[in-house]
C-alpha cells in the first residue's frame, strides 16, 4: 500500500488523536499556505526559489539508526505517514544520524526495509532516496557561526564535572561558566579549531547562550556542538564535531519544510528550546518562516513487552533470543516472522489513537489486530499438533478395494490394501471463488491427543470409549464427526506399559460423509480435525508465546530478565495436511481449531515447512 492510499482502518469510526484536530485547524487557518518547496531541503534562499508547496502538510519520520525498530515505532511510522496520506501531504523517511558510534549500515537498511514492508513510501519527484541528517551537517556548521557572531552562542572549555555541577537542579539556578563573557570572536576561534581537529575530545563543547537560571533546565545554556572523532558511515572522517540531537532536530524539520513535527513526550522540555532556535535562525535569514512546530504524543506502552533498545541488544547480544529477528521480539523484524502483516500493524496503530497521557496497551489487543488481518486473508488446513492415532476398525469391510470403487469414487489404495477416501474442504471459508482443497481419509488418522479422555469429564464431547453404566448396561462410545468426513464411533483404546494411551480404536458409521446424501441423519456434539497416517506431512512447527510474564517486566526499574517467560517457545513436530508441502516462507495458514501460522521466513523452504504459531484462535495467555 502507498502512501497516498488509505488503509481498511482509516475508512472506519477514527478513535482518540488530537493531533488530527490541530492539523485540520491549521490546515483552516492557511497557517502553512505560505511555504515554498524547492524540490529538496534547503536554507531560505534555496526555498524562496521554489514553487508553492504542493503538499499541504510535511511529517516526518526521523529514526536514528542505532538499532532495529519496534513496535512503538511502528505506531509512529503508521501515525506520520497516515496524517499526510489523509490530508495531503507528504512524509519524509530522515535518519537521525549523528551519533556516528552507535550507528550502523546494517540498522539503516532494516529500517528503510520495515517501513516499505508496512506499506509506506516516502519517495517525491525527483527524488526515492530517504533523508539523512548528515547531508545538512555543513549547513548545521554554518548555523553555529551565526549564532557566535549573533552572541547566541559560546565555547565552554569547563570540564565535564564542573559544567555539570554549575547548572545546577529544579531547585537551584545555574551559574554563568566563566567563558561565557568572553568575545564572539574569542569563541568563534575556539570553534572552527574544534572543528579543524585542534583540540581532544571532550575538551571543550559550544553552548547555546539562553539563561542559567531558567526552571526549564533545559534552556540552562545547552550543549549543541560536541568534540568526537568517530568514523562516520555517511561523511566518513569529514567531521570530527558533531551536533547535538537537540541542535539538529529542529534544523532537519526546517530545512525540509515540516510543518507538524511529532515526537514522544519525553521531548515535550525540549520544545521551548526548539522554538528558541527556529527563531534565532530565522531572524538570521537562514532559516524561512513559518517555522516548524513540535507536538508531543504518549509513546507506546504495551504490556508483556521491553521496548528498551539497550535492553533488546542485551536480549539478542546474551543470546537470550536468537537474533533481532528472533519471533519473540517486539521489534518490526521479530513481528513480521512471526506472522503480522502490515495491515494488522496499521490497525494497531489505528484503533490505540493517539493521545497526551500514558496509559497501558494489553498486549491482546495487538493480537486482536492480527487476527482479524489474517481471519479474512489466510488459507485454512488442518493439523495435528499432538498426535494420537485413530483407528477405524471397520474401515476394510466399509471400504473393500476394487476396481470399481476406485473408478466410482477417485478413491485411492495404500500400501496395506486399505482404501483411501477423497475428502475436499474449502481453501477459504469466505472465499468461495479459492475452490476447496482435497486429501485423503483411510483406515488410520492422526487425531489431537486432547480429543480422547478414557474417562470424560463433564461436558467433554469427543471420543471417549464405551463403559459400563451404574446398572450395569454397557453406554456405547462417543460419536464425533472427523470434520470434513464421516461420523465416528468410539470403540476402545490401547496403552503402553506406561499406561499411555498410542491408539484410540472406533468404527465410521455409514452413509454419513460430509456432503453426501443424509450426511446429517447422525447428530453429533463434537468435530474434530485430522491428518491421514497415509496422507500426511511431518513438519516442524514453533509455538511461540509472550516474552515475558510480568505486565509490566521493566517498570520501576524491575530485572526485566527476571519475568522472563520459559515457555516463550515449544519446539514440536506437527502432522499437517500434504498440500502444506509446497507452503513458501512467510505464507500464512489457519491451522483448524488451533490458530494463525506463518511458514518461517529464514528457515522454511518449498518441501520441508518450518512453521511458527502467529497467534492463537482466542487468547490463551495464563490460562
Amino acid at each position: 500500500m502507498s502512501s497516498t492510499e488509505k488503509s481498511p482502518a482509516s475508512e472506519a469510526v477514527k478513535p482518540s488523536n488530537f493531533l488530527r484536530q490541530i492539523i485540520e485547524h491549521d490546515l483552516a487557518a492557511g497557517t502553512y499556505a505560505s511555504r515554498r518547496w524547492a524540490g529538496s531541503p534547503g536554507d531560505a534562499a534555496h526555498q524562496a526559489a521554489g514553487q508553492p508547496d504542493p503538499a499541504k502538510i510535511r511529517t516526518r519520520f526521523p529514526p536514528e539508526p542505532n538499532g532495529y525498530l519496534h513496535i512503538g515505532h511502528a505506531k509512529s511510522i503508521c501515525l506520520n505517514f497516515g496524517l499526510a496520506r489523509d490530508y495531503g501531504g507528504v512524509c519524509h523517511l530522515r535518519f537521525d544520524d549523528t551519533n556516528p558510534e552507535k550507528e550502523e549500515m546494517e540498522y539503516v537498511n532494516t529500517i528503510i526495509d520495515s517501513v516499505k514492508w508496512l506499506g509506506y513510501d516516502w519517495s517525491q519527484p525527483g527524488n526515492d532516496k530517504p533523508y539523512q541528517a548528515s547531508d545538512y551537517f555543513d549547513f548545521m556548521y554554518r548555523a553555529a557561526e551565526y549564532l557566535i557572531t549573533s552572541g547566541n552562542a559560546y565555547v565552554d572549555e569547563q570540564s565535564a564535572d564542573d559544567m555539570r555541577a554549575n547548572r545546577g537542579d529544579f531547585g537551584k539556578p545555574g551559574v554563568d561558566s566563566p567563558f561565557r563573557a568572553l568575545s564572539a570572536e574569542h569563541h568563534l576561534k575556539r570553534f572552527q579549531e574544534m572543528a579543524a581537529g585542534l583540540h581532544a575530545d571532550g575538551a571543550m563543547v559550544l553552548r547555546a547562550k539562553i539563561d542559567m537560571a531558567s526552571p526549564n533546565i533545559n534552556l540552562r545554556d545547552p550543549a549543541i556542538y560536541r568534540i568526537r572523532r568517530a568514523h562516520h558511515h555517511n561523511t566518513g572522517d569529514k567531521w570530527c564535531i558533531y551536533p547535538m540531537y537537540t541542535f539538529a532536530h529542529p534544523i532537519e524539520d526546517a530545512l525540509e519544510q515540516i510543518t507538524h513535527s511529532i515526537c514522544t513526550l519525553e521531548f515535550e522540555d525540549q520544545r521551548p528550546f526548539y522554538d528558541w532556535l527556529m527563531e534565532k535562525l530565522i531572524a538570521g535569514g537562514l532559516l524561512s518562516s513559518p517555522p516548524p512546530h513540535q507536538y508531543e504524543f504518549a509513546r507506546l506502552n504495551l504490556t508483556y513487552v521491553v521496548t528498551s533498545k539497550r535492553k533488546l541488544k542485551q536480549l539478542v547480544d546474551d543470546k537470550v533470543v536468537t537474533g533481532w529477528d528472533d519471533p519473540r521480539m517486539p521489534t518490526i523484524v521479530g513481528l513480521r516472522r512471526r506472522g503480522y502483516t502490515p495491515e494488522s500493524l496499521q490497525l494497531f496503530a489505528e484503533r490505540i489513537g493517539v493521545t497526551k497521557s500514558d496509559s497501558w496497551i494489553d498486549y491482546s489487543t495487538l493480537e486482536g489486530c492480527l487476527r482479524e488481518s489474517l481471519d479474512d486473508s489466510a488459507k485454512r488446513a488442518m493439523a495435528v499438533l499432538d498426535p494420537v492415532k485413530l483407528v477405524l476398525t471397520n474401515w476394510d469391510e466399509l471400504f473393500p478395494y476394487g476396481a470399481g470403487n476406485q473408478a466410482a469414487t477417485g478413491n485411492s489404495m495404500v500400501n496395506d490394501g486399505s482404501v483411501m477416501d477423497t475428502c475436499s474442504a474449502p481453501i477459504h471459508p469466505h472465499h468461495p471463488e479459492l475452490g476447496n482443497r482435497s486429501f485423503k481419509l483411510g483406515k488410520e488418522v492422526w487425531i489431537e491427543r486432547t480429543d480422547f479422555e478414557e474417562t470424560p469429564p463433564k461436558g467433554f464431547f469427543r471420543l471417549f470409549p464405551p463403559k459400563t453404566g451404574a446398572d450395569g448396561a454397557v453406554v456405547a462410545g462417543n460419536k464425533v464427526r472427523l470434520k470434513y468426513g464421516h461420523v465416528i464411533e468410539c470403540t476402545g483404546f490401547v496403552k503402553d506399559d506406561s499406561g499411555n494411551v498410542t491408539e484410540v480404536h472406533a468404527t465410521v458409521i455409514p452413509d454419513t460423509k460430509s456432503g453426501t446424501p443424509g450426511s446429517a441423519s447422525v447428530k453429533v456434539k463434537g468435530v474434530i480435525t485430522w491428518v491421514a497416517v497415509a496422507d500426511s506431512l511431518t513438519c516442524e512447527v514453533r509455538l511461540y508465546d509472550r516474552l515475558f510474564t510480568d505486565e509490566h517486566p521493566d517498570a520501576g526499574g524491575k530485572d526485566f530478565l527476571a519475568s522472563m517467560n520459559p515457555n516463550s517457545l515449544k519446539i514440536i513436530q506437527a502432522i499437517v495436511e500434504p498440500s502444506l508441502i509446497t507452503a513458501k516462507p512467510d505464507d500464512k495458514f489457519q491451522f483448524e481449531r488451533h490458530g494463525y501460522f506463518c511458514a518461517d521466513r529464514v528457515d522454511s523452504v518449498v518441501g520441508k515447512p518450518v512453521f511458527n504459531l502467529a497467534v492463537g484462535l482466542k487468547d490463551s495467555f495464563g490460562k
